[in-house]
């Protein structure tokens, strides 16, 4: 995945909707709690083997997206 923001997907079938990682049901909200709550990004690949790297950073690119206003259009699973 060249784009970072791919791996986040929104599917009214999936966690009703809230924005996920690659259709998994791991939204980017939770992900973004452990970061808040000073989890590493070390310790949340181990504790969820299917997340990479990478997922988790879509997640913090995903938040300053949000959170500048900017829209962008994002595809189901």
């Amino acid at each position: 995945m060249n784009n970072k923001l791919e791996r986040i997907t929104i599917d009214e079938a999936v966690c009703n909707g809230k924005p996920v990682i690659r259709g998994f049901r791991m939204t980017v909200k939770t992900v973004l709690e452990y970061l808040a709550a000073g989890e590493s990004i070390e310790n949340i690949l181990a504790a969820y083997p299917f997340l990479e790297e990478d997922d988790i950073k879509a997640c913090i690119e995903f938040a300053a997206k949000t959170v500048d206003g900017e829209h962008f259009s994002l595809t189901a699973a």
